[in-house]
């Protein structure tokens, strides 16, 4: 694909995806410093000229919160450089799971962060699977959400809907898990009764659906400390699953995620680049999928002006 007329600019928590990207557009990232001063402070300066210019930033803003910073001051530049347009690309949008006030004196995490990019003169916002649809409601800017279930249905897309069942770890992923089933050929679904006591920590209390000598899919979208995908593959195992696989769009894995993963009873975990893991992760049961063509395509059809609903499957 040869894309004209996109100038595409990333921080460091992306600089590998953002390398994905060009190479599918054929185009070449412009040269931009984004270093340290001494005692640690960000230093910003896109190297070239960009007036007039429809600017990509491509950054995902997981912690530290140094990932945020370096795309709002990367947008920041642009702005002052007078660039056209300024599109942020945040494959992994940070600070989400704050969504709304539902204990006392909490803050709406996820607000914040959208008045903060807008503040900095970022005119779009490109994302994927962001933990609750109605965080684009925070905007006033437009945002896409793109889903990535189109790259799971085609590494998954051969799975037996008589062996197979795709399972919701918890309320808030049926809907997620219930798309994938049907774009899988219509695969049996079940659902986790999950608690969560305190962040970070789950408890199962039932398993709605036939699990027993069947094969799982199990399908969520941040994998964070994978406490509750440790304990649900330990329950569907208990119950009698045959094989557990679990496919995710975000991988943070935060803490010993790592550790408590390879000894949980799963056979595969499937995870996109969407994070950027400055180590290499040893699990010999993890697939990682890019997301760059996907991000690629959307990123040229705003450029074009063209719908970018096609993608939204």
């Amino acid at each position: 694909m040869k894309a004209k007329g996109i100038t595409l600019i990333h921080g460091n928590a992306s600089s590998k995806l953002a390398q994905g990207i060009s190479r599918y557009l054929n185009i070449p990232i412009v040269d931009t410093l984004v270093s340290r001063f001494k005692d640690g402070e960000i230093r910003v300066q896109i190297k070239e000229n960009i007036r007039g210019s429809d600017v990509f930033i491509i950054q995902s803003t997981n912690p530290p919160a140094d990932n945020l910073l370096e795309l709002l001051l990367l947008a920041d530049a642009a702005k002052r450089a007078s660039a056209k347009r300024i599109t942020a690309v945040i494959p992994y949008f940070g600070y989400a799971r704050q969504d709304r006030k539902d204990q006392p004196r909490v803050p709406i995490s996820a607000k914040v962060m959208a008045d903060l990019l807008q503040v900095v003169g970022i005119n779009r916002v490109l994302t994927l699977d962001l933990h609750a649809d109605q965080i684009q409601g925070f905007f006033d800017i437009p945002v896409d959400n793109l889903f990535v279930t189109p790259v799971m249905k085609e590494y998954f897309i051969d799975l037996d809907p008589s062996v197979w069942t795709v399972v919701a770890p918890d309320v808030g992923a049926t809907k997620r898990a219930r798309a994938i089933a049907r774009k899988l050929g219509n695969l049996p679904l079940a659902l986790i009764d999950k608690r969560r006591p305190e962040p970070n920590v789950a408890e199962v209390l039932h398993v709605i659906g036939n699990v027993q000598g069947r094969k799982l899919l199990i399908l969520d979208d941040i994998i964070d400390t994978g406490n509750t995908i440790q304990v649900a593959a330990d329950k569907l195992k208990a119950l009698g699953a045959l094989e557990i696989k679990v496919a995710a769009a975000h991988a943070l894995f935060s803490d010993n995620a790592v550790e408590k993963l390879c000894n949980a009873p799963i056979d595969e975990i499937v995870i996109t680049d969407s994070i950027e893991h400055k180590q290499t992760l040893n699990m010999k049961k993890l697939k990682i999928l890019s997301v760059a063509p996907l991000l690629a395509k959307a990123i040229k059809r705003i450029h074009d002006e063209e719908s970018v609903s096609e993608l939204f499957i």
